[in-house]
């Protein structure tokens, strides 16, 4: 606080020689005039003074014989003076806090967080939708009705807070964990079970309906596996009617399964030739300007790097200054040896079994062979699988026959 209270009243640094400095000071302290940071050097004394007090120096070096001589000055009476000569930087300065006021009244950034379930592209058609956008003003901007909104739009957001930060609106959700049940339709004729692929039946739970096979059972693609019609009998052991029901169960099928993997003899390869051109931008919002330039390469790629200044980071306002790097290919044909051949297929035979797997399949046998057409590579494997079966269709209700009793 000292040192603000001295920058704003001016103070100087100063040297005090000659016939009696110690009398010198001695003087300025009985006057109350504050000397500090004395330091002596032989026969001379460096010490600061407030400007206001160096005014009244002139008697007391007279009577004591001293000389004084000024070495730096600081502070802002010194400063003002500097800027008339310098209206350039006055002008870009008052130009720089009217830019700074002016910015503060828009939202410059918004910032999502929390969203899992719900993606970046959605959640901006959703704000284009309650015109919130980048640029709009403080003022115009309801953050009860928009959290209202949010709600409202995505059911499993379950909390939702938005905060303004400087120019920058936060907005904070939270979403239910649990999965949404979605609302089924309910189908009255009831529905089968059917394979979608021939096997062997291996495993078989069924917790609704009439299973109509049995495990080791082989059975055909398209065969029902379970029936959703439950026959209710009569005393006599004939069918009354039948009870349509949603068959539900979990139910396995051993089956050969085969899958082929090809990969071309020859590829493209890009070689970079080392040479590469740079194209600078300045972005601001969605529009941006390129310092003009024609085509760099005949064949060529580009690496962007844009980044914000320190001001307009702090701002929240969306100003980027970055460069396009042009480099330079060339496309040269080459061929896969058998080693590169057989390490590619075999990454990915690797992703197409980690596939099948997520899908509850499960690789028990396999027998992979590798071989060359002439123009390509070709993976060609049988794999045994237990795999989950059943996909449900409607049920078709049978004809009942009707007796007609004599009266």
């Amino acid at each position: 606080m000292i040192g603000i209270l001295r920058y704003l009243r001016g103070c100087l640094r100063i040297k005090v020689w000659g016939f009696s400095p110690e009398r010198f000071m001695n003087l300025c302290s009985n006057r109350d005039i504050l000397l500090w940071d004395i330091e002596r050097d032989g026969e001379a004394y460096y010490m600061s003074i407030s400007l206001r007090s160096f005014y009244r120096l002139r008697p007391i070096a007279k009577k004591t014989g001293t000389r004084v001589a000024i070495l730096h000055r600081y502070g802002l009476p010194f400063f003002l003076p500097t800027l008339r000569k310098r209206k350039v930087f006055v002008f870009g300065f008052v130009l720089a806090v009217v830019f700074w006021m002016w910015s503060t009244l828009y939202i410059w950034d918004i910032e999502l967080q929390g969203n899992y379930q719900i993606t970046e592209d959605a959640f901006d058609e959703f704000l284009e939708e309650e015109s919130v956008r980048i640029g709009m003003r403080k003022s115009q901007l309801n953050i009860g009705e928009l959290e209202k909104a949010i709600r409202r739009s995505f059911p499993q957001v379950t909390w939702t807070s938005a905060k303004l930060s400087g120019t920058r609106l936060k907005i904070d959700v939270k979403e239910n964990d649990a999965p949404i049940a979605a609302e089924e339709e309910p189908n009255e004729g009831g529905t089968d079970l059917v394979a979608e692929y021939g096997g062997t039946i291996v495993s078989m739970i069924v917790r609704s309906g009439v299973p109509k096979v049995a495990i080791g059972d082989t059975v055909e693609e398209g065969a029902v596996l379970v029936e959703g019609l439950v026959p209710i009998y009569n005393d006599d052991a004939t069918v009354r009617e039948y009870q349509a029901v949603a068959s539900d169960a979990d139910i396995v099928i051993e089956r050969m399964r085969t899958e082929t993997l090809t990969l071309p003899i020859d590829y493209i390869k890009k070689v970079y030739t080392g040479r590469t051109k740079q194209r600078y931008f300045l972005r601001v919002g969605d529009r941006e300007w390129r310092m003009p330039m024609d085509r760099p390469f005949l064949v060529y790629d580009s690496v962007i790097r844009q980044g914000r200044p320190l001001i307009f980071e702090r701002l929240s306002i969306p100003v980027y200054l970055g460069s396009y790097t042009y480099r330079e290919y060339q496309n040269v044909e080459y061929e896969y040896s058998q080693e590169e051949a057989e390490t590619l297929l075999h990454e990915n035979l690797t992703t197409f079994l980690s596939t099948l797997e997520e899908k509850g399949v499960q690789i028990i046998q396999k027998d992979v062979r590798i071989d060359t057409s002439g123009s390509e590579w070709e993976l060609y494997g049988e794999f045994l699988v237990h795999e989950p079966a059943g996909r449900a269709v409607e049920a078709t209700m049978p004809e009942t026959e009707e007796k007609e009793t004599d009266e």
